[in-house]
């Protein structure tokens, strides 16, 4: 095997070691919370909603990637391959969108208390359900390309406006439906992405600002708001940057190819590495930025204490306002 193909294997494989057991870690962490709790956070709909979206992408993309790489091939017929790439399509704008809505949500959670951001609040809380359907439905109608043009690969001469993806090509026949594919992805993505910035944008400038209303309190409550602003603050510019880094990179690569007749498999192979590079990247930011997070993996013991001094504090609390 060649080195350029043991470097792809490699990449591959250390995806689906990362991604896959950390999404599925992550789902079953919110659903024991929603259990314990009786209820999930609105917050927490969203997350575990892009946990499932990330975890398709790994499955219908990476692992057959990863399996090609090895040396495996024509594992996939015709039917198989537009529901692989139909799935992987959709996945990966779901990704893209449920990430900008999550930023969304915060960008209004956080907002000031008044009339109209009072009334933005409850109908998008009280909505998340309605809303991440309409988003799958969008996307399955974008990504329909997949199902009518999608076919396993064969040595049958196919037109120069095809997209060669591991087993499967998808063969759009003629240059309006290349262009008409690649148009609406990149349209989607530009958008969905230039929300989150701009709502992240917004919310570091609502926490700067409140990091500077907190001058002249008490030291000691000052000092733990700053610590929460700031890492609030530096979780969100780390999302962006992540986004901007990864998706910035694949849309640019996307745009070039499609200027192409015939893209090189090592172009397609980075763009598929680059867009899920996210989905590995994504819940490990949410397990190091949610604390409630961190107390699961607590050990036993560790929890029983956490749990005597929060009491204690309680308690002494309590004594002291009397």
């Amino acid at each position: 095997m060649a080195i350029n193909a043991q470097l792809k294997a490699a990449g591959f494989l250390c995806l689906i070691i990362i991604g896959i057991p950390a999404n599925i870690s992550l789902i079953l962490r919110f659903a024991h919370i929603g259990f314990l709790e009786k209820r999930l956070l609105p917050a927490n709909i969203i997350r575990i909603s892009l946990s499932f979206a990330n975890l398709f992408v790994l499955i219908s993309r990476i692992v057959p990637q990863a399996l090609f790489s090895i040396g495996l091939k024509h594992l996939l017929n015709n039917q198989q391959c537009k529901l692989v790439i139909f799935t992987f399509r959709v996945s990966r704008a779901m990704s893209i969108c449920i990430t900008s809505f999550l930023s969304c949500h915060q960008c209004i959670i956080i907002a000031p208390a008044t009339g109209k951001w009072i009334n933005l609040k409850v109908m998008v809380s009280r909505f998340i359900p309605l809303i991440l359907f309409l988003l799958l439905a969008m996307n399955m109608g974008i990504y329909h390309f997949s199902l009518l043009f999608g076919r396993a690969t064969t040595n049958e001469t196919l037109s120069p406006y095809t997209l060669r993806l591991v087993y499967c090509d998808v063969d759009f026949m003629n240059y309006s439906y290349y262009m008409l594919n690649g148009l609406l992805s990149t349209i989607r993505e530009i958008i969905f992405v230039g929300l989150m910035t701009l709502s992240s944008m917004y919310m570091v400038y609502v926490l700067f600002l409140h990091g500077k209303s907190m001058k002249g309190k008490r030291s000691s409550d000052k000092g733990q708001r700053r610590t929460v602003e700031y890492k609030a603050s530096r979780a969100v510019i780390l999302l962006v940057i992540m986004y901007m880094a990864l998706f910035g990179m694949d849309n640019s690569m996307w745009i070039y190819t499609l200027t192409m007749l015939n893209v090189d498999p090592d172009v397609n192979d980075t763009r598929v590495f680059l867009a899920a590079s996210f989905t590995a990247l994504s819940p490990i930011h949410i397990f190091a930025t949610t604390p409630k997070l961190h107390f699961f993996f607590q050990s036993p013991y560790k929890k029983r204490t956490t749990d005597k001094q929060t009491i204690i504090t309680n308690e002494n609390r309590i004594t002291l306002h009397n």
